[in-house]
């Protein structure tokens, strides 16, 4: 069987995934769905852009003759995921998706779990206060119905249209990111509430135990259900199951 992986990428892991493919020799496609404006560089042909609907990418696994798909996207990507399930179950190529855990609460956080951004900004119903919001620019509207608060938006791009926010601050940053670093960006700006996704893994932590250093309270948005797909850990594990379905 000739193998040819498609990564569907965005995330450190997809990275750390690209690597380790490249380097095994194996052949592959990098796919980011165009959110940055400047994507990290990958050492394996990139494609920039989505598919379109599911249907677009059983398309485009048809005719690239495509074997294998990582899902390696985001963990609140779920529409892509699922329609990275579906493709590949209508194309019948193996999907699995590299999966980083989700965080767990310790000792001494006040976390608040919300399903959802709009659980997010209902929870927002006080008086005003500065919030941080690590959430991304694509969520950023949805806070408009809560316009009260001073918002700091931690950004990867500014924004190409200023948030309709009356009072807002943009620091633009990339992770990963360090205590010491979201400490001071806390501090700085005075922050009062933390709200963030449930997007677990290493790079962008550091908010959730500086929070907890200063005694802040933290709206999480819990992750979105998920296709029933195979699930791995590491970027070594992906290679794994790459090479035994190749060799079954």
């Amino acid at each position: 069987m000739t193998t040819k992986l498609l990564i569907l990428g965005g995330t450190t892991e997809a990275s750390a995934l690209a690597r380790l493919v490249a380097a095994e020799g194996i052949d592959a496609v990098f796919s980011y769905a165009g959110r940055v404006a400047a994507p990290k560089s990958q050492p394996l042909p990139t494609r920039v852009g989505g598919f379109g609907s599911a249907d677009g990418l059983a398309r485009y696994l048809r005719e690239n003759s495509i074997s294998h798909v990582v899902d390696a996207t985001h963990p609140f990507a779920a529409q892509m995921s699922w329609n990275a399930y579906n493709a590949c179950q209508a194309a019948d190529v193996p999907l699995i998706a590299l999966t980083r855990p989700a965080w767990q609460a310790q000792t001494g956080d006040r976390w608040r779990h919300v399903s959802d951004v709009d659980g997010a900004v209902a929870t927002l119903a006080f008086s005003a206060r500065r919030v941080l919001l690590a959430l991304g620019k694509q969520n950023v509207p949805a806070f408009e119905k809560t316009p009260q608060h001073h918002y700091v938006l931690r950004l990867v791009d500014r924004p190409e249209v200023a948030p309709d926010l009356p009072h807002h601050t943009v620091v633009l940053a990339r992770g990963p990111f360090d205590v010491a670093g979201d400490l001071a960006l806390m501090r700085d700006h005075a922050i009062d509430v933390v709200v963030c996704k449930n997007s677990g893994g290493s790079g962008a932590e550091a908010k959730l135990a500086a929070a907890r250093e200063l005694n802040l309270p933290v709206i999480m948005i819990d992750r979105p259900d998920l296709p029933p797909c195979d699930t791995c850990a590491t970027a070594e594990a992906a290679v794994d199951w790459v090479t035994h379905t190749r060799d079954t």
